[in-house]
């Protein structure tokens, strides 16, 4: 398998852990990129979307999202980032 596809279905099974009035937290990199592609699908299930990054901004709200700021917000329910970085003590 592919890295492309990897990423495809690392962000497609994200889906599965959104909650209903969920306050998500987006960041940014690549595979985060392809996750936006496909959020429309649960977007039902997203109250609040708040983006780390101006690209992961522009690609929510082309995806339909409108994007808050944190300081609005307060607290998220889940922050959702890539990891490409990760040491051999598993720290990120």
């Amino acid at each position: 398998m592919d890295t492309i596809t990897k990423k495809h279905k690392v962000a497609e099974s994200v889906l599965d852990l959104i909650d209903n009035d969920e306050i998500l937290g987006i960041g940014s990199g690549s595979t985060v990129n392809i996750l936006i592609e496909y959020l429309p699908k649960v977007k039902n299930k997203i109250s609040i979307v708040v983006s780390s990054s101006l690209k992961s901004t522009e690609l929510l709200k082309a995806n339909g999202f409108e994007v808050v700021d944190l300081k609005s917000v307060g607290k998220l329910s889940k922050y959702i980032d890539g990891a490409d970085e990760i040491n051999k003590y598993l720290q990120m």
